[in-house]
């Protein structure tokens, strides 16, 4: 599953992957006993050090989606192969001081940076083979900023979305 975290500015978290310069949202797998929501919560703490009292759920995707890894980039010495991923994706606010967001609270921390980007820059960013879940999940729970109950400035979801690919 995947995490689109925003701020009331309607900006997005970016998070930098340790020690290379690979950006990425939150994302990770679904254990056998999680449903997708209990899921995104667990990988949101690990991830971020944030926990469910720290966030807004504002919505996720209807559908699954999906996306393939390209061949040099499945390691085939590693159980389980994974050759792409299935994810919902969710799209947060966060409602807490942003000084909550730690990477130290796991052992093996996925990232060691974060900042607040314009919505639609991730697009740019993310390494190619995953544009298109990126451009799918951001455009379904972009249209949820729009909605007045939602106290998250849509304009940035409302600029046009760049074609990257």
């Amino acid at each position: 599953m995947g995490i689109i975290l925003c701020n009331d500015e309607g900006r997005v978290f970016w998070a930098k992957r340790v020690g290379v310069n690979s950006w990425q949202f939150p994302q990770g797998g679904i254990n056998p006993n999680e449903d997708p929501e209990t899921a995104m919560y667990r990988e949101l703490w690990e991830e971020t050090g944030l926990q469910q009292q720290h966030v807004q759920l504002l919505g996720r995707t209807r559908y699954w989606l999906r996306y393939q890894l390209p061949e040099r980039y499945i390691r085939k010495h590693s159980l389980p192969l994974c050759i792409g991923q299935k994810q919902i994706w969710f799209i947060l606010r966060l409602i807490t001081p942003e000084s909550n967001v730690r990477f130290d609270y796991c052992i093996n921390p996925e990232f060691d940076g974060w900042r607040w980007v314009d919505y639609w820059e991730p697009l740019k960013d993310v390494v190619y083979f995953k544009r298109k879940v990126y451009h799918k999940a951001m455009s379904e729970l972009g249209e949820i900023l729009t909605f007045d109950n939602v106290p998250v400035n849509p304009s940035g979801y409302l600029a046009k979305a760049k074609e990257w690919w």
